[in-house]
């Protein structure tokens, strides 16, 4: 049995590799490959989370589950904001094998599977980034955006905390040597933003159509319950919408319910997933004027192949 603390996980687990992982993931589900139950996520005292995800990557592979507690109050002290561990197991006998550190798992592949959106959907001449929300999951996407869109030439932050958005831009300036812009609010980080990541917990919609400009992509990453969005009606019916997994997104992301339940959109809204863009079976970006939105909830099976890769090394 092994067991693959943090400092490894984050070592190992380079931008490349996460992008690749991923692609392999929404292949493999998309296919029928891999398989993976809706999670089971249970809130408990003080507005806190306890999940249970669960996948299985395919016969003669590995299946498992990341058990993990999101406390958002540990935003902005020295605790991550999701803690906990993906377990492994080998699918011929059922043996455990190991585990690894999820909260660096869930910051990299996150950032990663918005990459590959973002790759699919984004305009190619895209260059102007926008992050709402400077903390951990900017890092990762500012790594994962950059990797898929090496044009990108300046980044927008904007966070409710100033102090964590100009500590992310020194940051952001120094490794990649873009202009970086801290923004006084939402709507000036996005204007004239061709790419959007919206990476906060709020739970009310704050991204306004009015804002946002022809031909631009959003990445919509901060909210995974029925009730929370980051993201207005208005402008979700103004996209072309797509999940990591239609299912989940139908049941799980009020970034779709809430304007469903308001009759701005129909069932139809959304065009597809990340694996069936990957497939060939439905279609992308069809005109640089078409408004592109990701919404991602976070699937087990991306978190079980980072941790096939971080304990088998496959």
């Amino acid at each position: 049995m092994k067991i693959v603390e943090a400092k490894e996980a984050r070592e190992r687990l380079d931008t490349d590799t996460c992008l690749r992982l991923m692609r392999e993931a929404f292949v493999s589900l998309e296919n029928g490959t891999a398989m993976q139950p809706l999670r089971s996520v249970n809130t408990i005292p003080h507005g806190n989370s306890f999940g249970f995800m669960p996948a299985y990557l395919g016969d003669n592979d590995y299946f498992g589950a990341k058990v993990i507690t999101a406390f958002h109050g540990n935003i902005g002290t020295e605790y991550p904001s999701h803690m906990g561990y993906v377990m492994l197991f080998e699918s011929v006998h059922g043996s455990f094998v190991g585990m690894a550190d999820c909260s660096v798992i869930t910051e990299l592949r996150t950032g990663a599977v918005s990459g590959v959106a973002t790759d699919l959907l984004a305009r190619k001449d895209a260059h102007v980034l926008a992050l709402i929300g400077a903390g951990a999951q900017a890092r990762s996407h500012m790594a994962a955006m950059k990797a898929v869109r090496p044009g990108i030439d300046t980044v927008k932050v904007y966070d409710i905390r100033p102090e964590a958005a100009e500590k992310f831009a020194a940051e952001t300036k120094e490794k990649y040597g873009v202009e970086t812009i801290v923004c006084e609010s939402v709507e000036a980080a996005v204007r004239d933003a061709d790419i959007i990541c919206t990476l906060t917990p709020s739970k009310d919609p704050y991204l306004k159509k009015e804002w946002v400009k022809k031909g631009a992509h959003i990445n919509a990453v901060g909210t995974f319950t029925p009730t929370t969005r980051e993201v207005t009606s208005e402008l979700m019916a103004a996209s072309k919408l797509y999940a990591d997994q239609i299912e989940a997104l139908k049941k799980e992301g009020g970034e779709y319910l809430i304007p469903l339940s308001e009759g701005l959109i129909g069932e139809d809204h959304i065009k597809g997933s990340v694996g069936a863009l990957l497939t060939g079976k439905c279609e992308g970006r069809a005109s640089d004027d078409e408004i592109t939105l990701f919404d991602a909830l976070g699937l087990a099976v991306e978190d079980v192949i980072c941790g096939r890769y971080l304990v088998c090394g496959e």
